[in-house]
């Protein structure tokens, strides 16, 4: 496995964990985190701002269980095919199949994109999470347009 693989294997150990400290050293000081279905003009950058991303949706869940798959480097970028199983307390639980795309740069995510089935887990999730997703903190929205 190449170093770049190797950064973000350790960062979705970290997420599984929901280690938070933990995910933050994968990021770099800039690197841009976004779910392609959302675009552009919803993204988080920095380490700070995409772990308080992240916790909106990982937080509340009961349990978050994160599938590795194939993993596939060429030099910087890095094309990870995974899955996660999301469950609420409710009982209801989803399960997400991810293609991730990053750059890594010594050491460092720089730039991260997540493309995924949005209806997967809007089709799954118990309505109180939406509205509480609705609720959320969204000071770590960017807009990245034009630079992704």
């Amino acid at each position: 496995m190449s170093a770049e693989a190797a950064v973000a294997v350790g960062l979705w150990l970290a997420l599984s964990q929901r280690n938070w400290e933990a995910a933050k050293t994968f990021l770099g000081d800039e690197c841009i985190y976004l779910d392609m279905p959302v675009g552009p003009a919803a993204a988080a950058r920095g380490p700070e701002d995409i772990v308080k991303r992240l916790k909106i949706g990982l937080e509340p869940l009961q349990d978050y269980i994160h599938h590795g798959g194939l993993i596939v480097a060429n030099g910087a970028d890095v094309m990870y095919e995974h899955s996660e199983t999301w469950t609420w307390d409710t009982g209801h639980s989803a399960l997400l199949r991810f293609a991730s795309v990053l750059r890594v740069v010594d050491g460092k995510i720089t730039l991260w994109k997540d493309y995924w089935d949005m209806g997967a887990l809007t089709n799954f999730a118990p309505r109180s999470w939406m509205e509480d997703l609705m609720k959320a903190d969204m000071s770590w929205i960017y807009d990245a347009s034009g630079q992704v």
